[in-house]
């Protein structure tokens, strides 16, 4: 019975991916069509090509995807190396406020993301900055809270022979970071990493609103929804669902 729920519960969060899947393969009055019929009389496989050629008459998909890719790596890699940084004293350095820092920074968790967007966007536009990378990579510079806690609690883990022994062998705490810890993180480095990329490529608000629609920095969560219409600016949803397939792979 067990298994039975869980293949349910798979097979129900694959229905909008599945839908949308089935819909890239169809023709603009398929799509429409009514009676609902689920799969296309004939797959239109052509779809996809257009999903690559018709995205812009001056700047191809695979520019929007290596802006997209370009945005995430920014963010991600200062992001892990500051969410380590801090992790790691916070599990592992006596510090005088070290826990009421720590206690503030899960208080911090629970702020929502929105209620600090307008002050950051006011903020940003001031520095001018606004329609940059840069804000992305001073939010990875400063670490996540959910990062910086997923680090600590992996780091608080290790045993403390390891670190008295890397002290025996003259190292200081930068270097039993470096030597130690940090090259057994696999598996929390890869979480974070997996987390920042999908944040970043997954986000259409945050881009929207601090990057420029018509600028070279726009990026592939800011067109794929908007991109493929008509002449007369009506959208063609088979290139709209096979763009959007191409775009959630990830």
């Amino acid at each position: 019975s067990l298994h039975f729920l869980l293949i349910m519960l798979v097979i129900l969060f694959l229905l909008p991916f599945i839908f949308l899947m089935v819909n890239s393969l169809k023709t603009p009055p398929e799509v429409g069509a009514y009676p609902f019929r689920f799969f296309p009389k004939v797959p239109i496989w052509q779809n996809y090509i257009g999903a690559f050629t018709k995205l812009s008459s001056t700047v191809p998909y695979i520019s929007f995807v290596s802006r997209s890719l370009t945005l995430a790596v920014i963010f991600t890699i200062p992001m892990l190396i500051s969410s380590a940084f801090i992790g790691f004293g916070f599990a592992r350095l006596n510090a005088p406020g070290r826990n009421f820092l720590f206690i503030l920074l899960l208080a911090m968790m629970m702020v929502p993301g929105l209620v600090t967007i307008i002050p950051q966007f006011v903020l940003y536009f001031r520095l001018g900055i606004y329609g940059t990378y840069w804000p992305w990579f001073l939010w990875g510079l400063v670490g996540n809270s959910f990062n910086i806690f997923l680090f600590r609690q992996f780091f608080a883990n290790f045993p403390k022979e390891l670190e008295d022994a890397a002290e025996i062998d003259g190292c200081n705490p930068l270097q039993t970071f470096f030597l130690i810890f940090l090259p057994n993180s696999g598996p929390v480095i890869a979480t974070v990493a997996i987390f920042s990329f999908q944040w970043i490529w997954g986000d259409y608000f945050t881009q929207s609103l601090l990057l420029k629609s018509s600028d070279t920095s726009a990026t592939l969560a800011m067109r794929i929804f908007n991109a493929y219409t008509d002449v007369r600016g009506n959208p063609i949803l088979p290139l709209n669902y096979a763009g959007i397939v191409v775009y959630i792979i990830p």
